[in-house]
């Protein structure tokens, strides 16, 4: 069943969609967005990134256009990868990491966890998860750290939080703790269980805030 909360979003998230053309691109990337947090429309940029060099854990970023600026690693902090990208009101701070384990994970694309900012937009703390595939319609992630759990809106293959708040106490909840697990539902039908290391997540937020001036 269709709630009150998650029509909403998905609605202003399709006006998003169709609006986004004249956004700037990211990383290869398409943009698209999305959510309404307190009755506010926020324009996110969907970030697609390509793990170029497993070796080392970096994460290698291409820009989707010759003009685009390319992303600029800050650093890379246990499992986790700090990056910044753009200048004065497109400036885009984040940190990013992949799964240690993933269910069903020959059958899925690029799968990453993201917390970021947009200071030229007020943005800070933003959580997205890009899981790999599809979602099924209408239905939610779970994050889950330790006894704690989030559900987030999803929009074709990534999640947003349905709130600031709850984008604030997952951000506090991943710097704290050392496990956690995101599940989700493909349009297939196929429930996944993806487990992340957060190792170095308090490093990798310093450099961002750092990077981003907070």
């Amino acid at each position: 069943m269709c709630t009150a909360r998650r029509c909403c979003a998905g609605r202003r998230a399709d006006k998003r969609l169709n609006n986004n053309k004249m956004l700037t691109g990211m990383t290869l990337g398409k943009t698209r967005r999305h959510l309404v947090r307190a009755g506010i429309m926020i324009v996110r940029l969907k970030f697609i990134l390509v793990a170029a060099v497993f070796a080392t854990g970096a994460l290698s970023l291409s820009p989707m256009t010759g003009h685009a600026q390319e992303a600029k690693r800050i650093g890379q902090y246990g499992d986790w990868d700090a990056y910044t990208r753009g200048s004065g009101n497109g400036q885009f701070c984040y940190m990013v990491s992949k799964p240690k384990t993933a269910s069903l994970q020959s059958r899925r694309g690029e799968i990453f966890f993201l917390v970021w900012h947009r200071p030229g937009q007020q943005e800070f703390d933003v959580v997205q998860v890009d899981i790999g595939y599809p979602f099924k319609e209408a239905s939610e992630v779970e994050v889950r750290i330790g006894d704690q759990s989030w559900s987030l809106f999803t929009k074709k293959e990534s999640a947003w939080t349905y709130k600031q708040a709850d984008d604030k106490a997952l951000v506090t909840a991943l710097r704290k703790g050392s496990r956690m697990t995101v599940k989700g539902t493909s349009s297939r039908n196929n429930p996944t269980t993806d487990s992340y290391s957060l190792k170095g997540t308090s490093a990798a937020y310093q450099a961002i805030n750092k990077a981003c001036g907070r």
